[in-house]
């Protein structure tokens, strides 16, 4: 109902009527119109009319809430409101003064100039609540569609992290069942370790990926089948060294970011035994984690875009504001990421 049934509206009205009062009197008004009124009679009219004013405007208000609430519409319901409540506050003033003429009168009196000064107040008042309200009523909507917009945006953004996210899935599953595949043909023993680890890599995945940001011990625990999954799809390959402070642990990363790190290494460099790709895992303080190999690049490489790095920056852009760090000096490609503290980003778009 916002301004009309605001806990302190007796509070102001009473204030109001005060200041009314004590201005009649600084002005000389009562005298002015050659009105001999007692001081409890002009005080308690004032107030029964201000009062009685803002009763009429906030009774109306359901009546004002059923009109219908379009853009184009406002203006004129406020008008209408405004009017609807100046009539019945006319008709209240109208009573009141009556009403008074008979309690504190007992001889008769002209009331002209009583009901002439009484109802332009209430009218004047009137004027000034429905002012009051309509600036009250314009911020509301305006905050409201503040929410709405936030609303939207966060809606929008939920969905573009979603669609991210799924990007990350196929390209791993595709190059493990591959791997898989071949083991199975070949009778290997190992295809039961094999199949064993990349289940718990792929339950890791489906368990995390609604997440927006993951403890790095985590990310570290999951690299170990991972890195087993890695050694058999490259025999003697790859050599990973990970060098991480207690501390970084503690931190944050967006889910699969490492795995997705390594994976995009080996994607775009040679990896066999007689040149093994060297990988290296390190964090030099608490603000970011590094990924980093020695360059041999694949001769015929297609084009890929990286699409990997871009989901990665993409998904810490949208989680949290900040960007991965790439850099390429040609002897060694490296891609830093954020280490993001738990309590700064608590609650972001949840």
């Amino acid at each position: 109902m916002l301004f009309f049934n605001h806990k302190y509206r007796y509070w102001f009205a009473l204030a109001l009527a005060v200041y009314t009062y004590l201005s009649t009197l600084f002005c000389n008004v009562y005298s002015y119109f050659g009105m001999d009124v007692q001081w409890y009679t002009a005080l308690g009219s004032i107030v029964v009319i201000t009062v009685g004013t803002w009763e009429a405007g906030r009774l109306l208000y359901p009546l004002f809430h059923k009109l219908p609430q379009k853009e184009d519409l406002i203006i004129r319901n406020l008008l209408v409101y405004w009017m609807a409540a100046g009539v019945a506050s006319g008709l209240f003033t109208v009573a009141v003064v009556f009403a008074f003429d008979r309690l504190f009168h007992h001889a008769p009196i002209d009331l002209y100039n009583p009901l002439k000064l009484t109802l332009t107040y209430a009218l004047l008042i009137n004027l000034l609540f429905h002012l009051l309200h309509a600036v009250a009523y314009y911020m509301e909507r305006y905050k409201n569609k503040q929410l709405e917009a936030e609303e939207l945006l966060r809606m929008h953004t939920q969905a573009e992290l979603q669609s991210i996210k799924s990007q990350v899935n196929p390209h791993f599953l595709f190059n493990n069942l591959n791997v898989l595949s071949a083991l199975v043909l070949k009778q290997s023993q190992d295809a039961n370790h094999f199949i064993e680890a990349f289940s718990n890599v792929y339950q890791y995945i489906l368990r995390n990926q609604e997440k927006e940001l993951i403890d790095l011990q985590q990310e570290l625990d999951f690299l170990e089948p991972y890195i087993y999954l890695l050694q058999h799809r490259f025999p003697n390959s790859i050599q990973l060294n990970i060098q991480i402070a207690a501390e970084a642990k503690q931190l944050q990363v967006v889910p699969v970011a490492l795995q997705m790190l390594v994976e995009n290494a080996i994607k775009h460099n040679i990896v066999s035994p007689q040149q093994p790709l060297q990988i290296h895992i390190t964090s030099s303080d608490k603000k970011q984690l590094t990924v980093a190999n020695n360059l041999q690049p694949k001769r015929n490489k297609a084009a890929s875009g990286n699409v990997g790095l871009v989901n990665i920056d993409q998904r810490y852009a949208i989680t949290t504001g900040k960007h991965i760090a790439v850099k390429n000096d040609g002897q060694q490609f490296s891609v830093s990421i954020p280490l993001i503290q738990v309590h700064t980003y608590a609650g972001s778009y949840h």
